[in-house]
């Protein structure tokens, strides 16, 4: 299970890095981007994200150990960036025993936790899909439209970010997938494969179009591509919902065949100073 958890955690950080790493100007300016390879693991700072979403640090602990030193250097990169703040995300068998220690010198606490998630590319276990929406890959002038619902799905700003998306696709290795009623885009996906693994890298659905069936359609055109593409695993991540809380996109997942590998708290730098 160990091996399985790195490939995943590690076509997830490749995925960002691909997504992010290379944006153009004007939007690399705006946004604050850049990015580095550190210990085996990525670092993506986006000083100027209204969102707090995409300045994330993860893939760690698996080409070296997590030690003080290692995540000394992660924040000193958020540092010079002069990042408002970023997120640390590392598989929970690969904290070491001085975790707490290493928080408490670099002003990182305890976030919110998500899921890992991984199911064998078998397409003939995938369960039969209902819905009245188109779902196909998406090609030339429709990327951009794709990009726009897809950040609108999770409430982000378009303007800025949507060139990023664009492209990050097209330079990245990645597959972007949409779901139409009618000639209208309403949900969008993305799927990068890494080796003989594909990362299922965010999907979204417009409001008013939700629980029409589009995310598990999405899943399952995905799934399949990357089995015809010679993958051998499939992997994803999302939010766990506290007991009182849903999450319609884990509960898709589950249907879908995925299982959880491990939870993963993620944890919050904030500069020198600032409460964590």
């Amino acid at each position: 299970m160990d091996d399985l958890a790195a490939v995943a955690e590690l076509a997830e950080a490749e995925s960002l890095f691909a997504l992010i790493a290379q944006a153009p100007e004007p939007a690399r300016s705006v946004l604050g981007i850049a990015s580095a390879r550190i210990g085996g693991g990525v670092v993506v700072s986006m000083r100027h994200d209204s969102t707090g979403y995409w300045s994330k640090a993860l893939g760690f602990g698996f080409e070296e150990p997590v030690s003080h030193k290692l995540i000394a250097e992660v924040c000193d990169f958020y540092r010079d960036q002069a990042s408002p703040g970023a997120v640390l995300q590392i598989a929970p068998m690969c904290l070491p025993p001085e975790w707490p220690g290493i928080c408490a010198a670099q002003n990182i606490s305890a976030g919110s936790t998500w899921v890992k998630l991984v199911r064998a590319a078998d397409t003939a276990a995938f369960p039969p899909i209902r819905t009245d929406l188109r779902v196909a890959a998406v090609d030339g002038d429709a990327v951009a439209e794709w990009a726009s619902v897809l950040l609108r799905g999770f409430g982000m700003p378009v303007e800025a970010m949507g060139p990023v998306l664009v492209h990050g696709v097209a330079r990245g290795g990645f597959r972007p997938y949409a779901a139409w009623r009618g000639d209208s885009m309403v949900g969008a996906a993305n799927l990068r494969i890494h080796g003989d693994t594909a990362s299922f890298s965010g999907a979204s659905t417009l409001p008013g179009h939700r629980l029409s069936g589009a995310q598990s359609a999405l899943l399952a055109v995905r799934a399949r591509d990357a089995a015809a593409a010679g993958c051998r695993w499939l992997v994803a991540e999302t939010w766990k919902p506290a007991p009182n809380r849903r999450n319609s996109s884990l509960n898709n997942m589950l249907r879908a065949g995925f299982s959880v590998i491990h939870p993963r708290r993620n944890w919050l730098w904030k500069p020198d100073g600032l409460p964590s």
